[in-house]
C-alpha cells in the first residue's frame, strides 16, 4: 500500500532544543489522520516539515510520494495547508482572497473561475463573497482559509489548529466540511488539543514532548491504554476525597472529572471494595460507584501520568 503520509526517524531540534523526538507513522490515503496533544508537543512543527516549510534535523519521510527533505517544493504543488494562525488578507475581500491564492496555485481563466465559485459553494461563502475578510467571525475566517488551501484540488490537506478560538457551532460545521471532503477522497491531517475533535478521526497520534507515545484508532486507544475502564466516584465533599485517595498506594491515577472523580487502580486491585473501605473511615459520604467506558480526555492523563512518571 502507498500512504499519503510516511515519516521514518523524523528529528527537528532548535540549538539545544528537540521538538520532535525521533517519530515514526503513516497515514493512510482517503482518512483523518490526527495529532493530538498539548499546545509545544511538536504538533506544528512536524505539519510544517511535512509541507516542506521547515528542513528535518535528521530522518526521512515522503508526502504524497515526494521526498520531503530532497522535493519539497514539489509537495507544496500537491497539498492544502491551513497554518494555526488566519494567514489571509484582511484588507481583501472573501473572493478577493479566494482569486489571489488560486493564482499562487496556478490557477487561472475559467478554471480559476469555477473553482473559487465552488469553493464559495461548499464553505457557504458565495452570499458572503463581498465581504472585507477582516468583518468576519472568527469560524467565517477558518471556513475562507479551508477553501483557499483547497482551490488546486490538493491530495493532502494539513489542517494545524483549525478550529482554534472557534465556537461550538461553527467547529461543528468546520468537521462536517473536513468529512465531505474526506469523502471525496482527499486525505486530511489535521491537529487539534480538542478531545472531541479527535474522536472524529479515523486514526490519532497523541504526541507530548515531542514523541508519540499512542497510535492507534480512538477505540483502540481506550482499549490498550484502559482496557479495565474507570471508575466514576460521586461523593462528598469531593476535594477532600481526591486528596485522601491519592494518597492510598493502591491508587495509579484519581482526577477530577465534573461534579465526580475517575480512578484507575493498579493491577489486581478490588478497587470499589477499597474505595468503599478508604472512604468510611473518612467524614466523606459516598453517594455512588460505577464502572464507565474511559474517554479520549482518560487515556491522554493517563499516558501523559506515565510519562511525567518516568
Amino acid at each position: 500500500m502507498t500512504y499519503a503520509v510516511a515519516v521514518e526517524d523524523l528529528v527537528k531540534t532548535f540549538d539545544h532544543f528537540v521538538a520532535v523526538d525521533h517519530i515514526h507513522f503513516q497515514v493512510n490515503r482517503g482518512e483523518i489522520f490526527c495529532f493530538l496533544g498539548p499546545n509545544g508537543a511538536g504538533k506544528s512543527t512536524t505539519i510544517r516539515m511535512l509541507c516542506g516549510l521547515l528542513m528535518p534535523t535528521s530522518g526521512k519521510g515522503n508526502v504524497a510520494g515526494y521526498d520531503m527533505v530532497k522535493e519539497p517544493e514539489r509537495i507544496k504543488q500537491v497539498i492544502g495547508y491551513m497554518s494555526q494562525k488566519f494567514s489571509l488578507y484582511d484588507d481583501l475581500t472573501v473572493q478577493e482572497n479566494l482569486h489571489f491564492f488560486g493564482g499562487i496555485y496556478g490557477l487561472s481563466g475559467k478554471r480559476l473561475r469555477e473553482r473559487e465559485e465552488e469553493a464559495l459553494e461548499k464553505a457557504n461563502l458565495r452570499e458572503l463573497r463581498n465581504r472585507m475578510t477582516r468583518t468576519l467571525p472568527v469560524g467565517w475566517k477558518q471556513r475562507l482559509a479551508l477553501a483557499c488551501a483547497l482551490l488546486h484540488q490538493p491530495e493532502i490537506v494539513f489542517l494545524d489548529e483549525p478550529t482554534s478560538g472557534v465556537d461550538p457551532i461553527s467547529r461543528r460545521d468546520f468537521w462536517r466540511l473536513i468529512q465531505e471532503m474526506v469523502e471525496r477522497g482527499i486525505t486530511v491531517f489535521v491537529t487539534t488539543h480538542y478531545m472531541d475533535e479527535a474522536e472524529y478521526c479515523h486514526r490519532l497520534a497523541l504526541i507530548y514532548r515531542g514523541k508519540i507515545i499512542a497510535l492507534g484508532t480512538p477505540t483502540e486507544l481506550k482499549m490498550k491504554t484502559l482496557s479495565k475502564g474507570i471508575l466514576e466516584v460521586s461523593c462528598d465533599p469531593l476535594i477532600p476525597a481526591l486528596e485522601v485517595l491519592k494518597k492510598a498506594t493502591w491508587i495509579s491515577e484519581a482526577a477530577v472529572f465534573g461534579d465526580g472523580l475517575h480512578l484507575i487502580g493498579k493491577e489486581g486491585v478490588d478497587l470499589e471494595q477499597e474505595v468503599q473501605t478508604l472512604l468510611t473511615t473518612h467524614p466523606i459520604h459516598l453517594k455512588r460507584m460505577e464502572w464507565i467506558r474511559p474517554s479520549l480526555e482518560d487515556v491522554f492523563v493517563s499516558l501523559i501520568e506515565k510519562e511525567n512518571d518516568r
